[in-house]
């Protein structure tokens, strides 16, 4: 749809079969971070002792255990093991900024997810399902990659698991409205935090349209007929959405109901929200500080 991507939202082909991308020298998680995460997130940095303990439980008693289940239980991607899907986990972590690439898992699994324990320590790991790789295009699963690496630039398994250590007992004490709404609260930002990493997916593909594919898949993709679905039909329902929702005191009911209570937003939210970070001065101002590199992963062959 005419005015919905813009040219500098989207990664250009090349005539070498690679796709030339704006690598952004110094990237931080701050620079792309949603409002709400990034306020979260510096609030809990004053609790810098309380973070450290966090790391050396996550450390002593969660890191080795997690990494014994995935090598027992998942394929360990690497240079000859799917290379096509390290080469993506590389270059993703190249444009992100990530030092360390993680290990990258595939699990055997009829849904499709993918996942990760997002903290930046001994052992960091990305897992998708087969479903997962089933399901999507390449560019697509290499947006899924470093979605899941925003959360680990971002570290949000530590910052939520710190969250809940300093509010839960604080919530014990409260009266039950006001424990609901501080449980309401970290959920809001649980979401913010999808939308940030929303948003490092797209700094890595730079084509909102394969991001939103993403979801709209997750939504309701089939594995017969997934490369057949329109993105710009599915971004086109949230106006029903808001029409319907804004149009009566049930609807609003039920839109507030439908946004408090998941970890999630809800598909199309996710989709619309993409479209207004990919459009803003900020996103632009971003690829404007970076300098042009061809990428040649197998990522590259898809152009949305």
């Amino acid at each position: 749809a005419p005015g919905l991507t813009t040219p500098s939202a989207a990664a250009t082909p090349t005539d070498l079969g690679g796709r030339e991308v704006k690598l952004i020298a110094d990237l931080r998680a701050a620079d792309f971070q949603h409002p709400m995460d990034k306020r979260a997130a510096d609030a809990l940095k004053l609790f810098s002792p309380i973070e450290w303990g966090m790391r050396q439980a996550f450390s002593a008693f969660v890191e080795d255990a997690v990494f014994l289940e995935n090598i027992a239980s998942g394929v360990l991607v690497g240079p000859k093991q799917l290379p096509e899907l390290h080469a993506m986990l590389v270059e993703s972590c190249r444009l992100l900024r990530i030092d360390t690439a993680p290990d990258l898992y595939i699990k055997q699994s009829p849904y499709p997810n993918a996942y990760t324990l997002a903290v930046q320590g001994r052992r960091p790991f990305v897992v998708c399902t087969t479903a997962l790789l089933d399901l999507l295009d390449p560019l697509e699963t290499q947006a899924v990659i470093a979605h899941e690496l925003g959360h680990l630039k971002c570290e949000h398994s530590l910052v939520i698991a710190m969250a809940n250590l300093l509010l839960s007992p604080l919530a014990s004490l409260l009266p039950v409205g006001s424990a609901a709404a501080l449980e309401s609260g970290v959920l809001q930002w649980q979401r913010a935090a999808e939308l940030t990493c929303d948003r490092a997916a797209l700094m890595v593909v730079q084509d909102v349209r394969a991001v939103q594919s993403v979801t709209m898949k997750l939504a309701g993709g089939g594995r017969s007929y997934a490369q057949r679905m329109d993105v710009d039909a599915f971004v086109q329902q949230a106006t029903a959405y808001d029409e319907v929702a804004g149009g009566s005191r049930i609807g609003r009911m039920v839109r507030q109901s439908q946004q408090r209570e998941g970890t999630h937003p809800l598909p199309i939210m996710r989709a619309r929200e993409l479209q207004k970070f990919a459009e803003s001065r900020q996103y632009g101002e971003l690829l404007a500080r970076g300098k042009p590199t061809i990428v040649d992963s197998a990522a590259s062959a898809v152009s949305h």
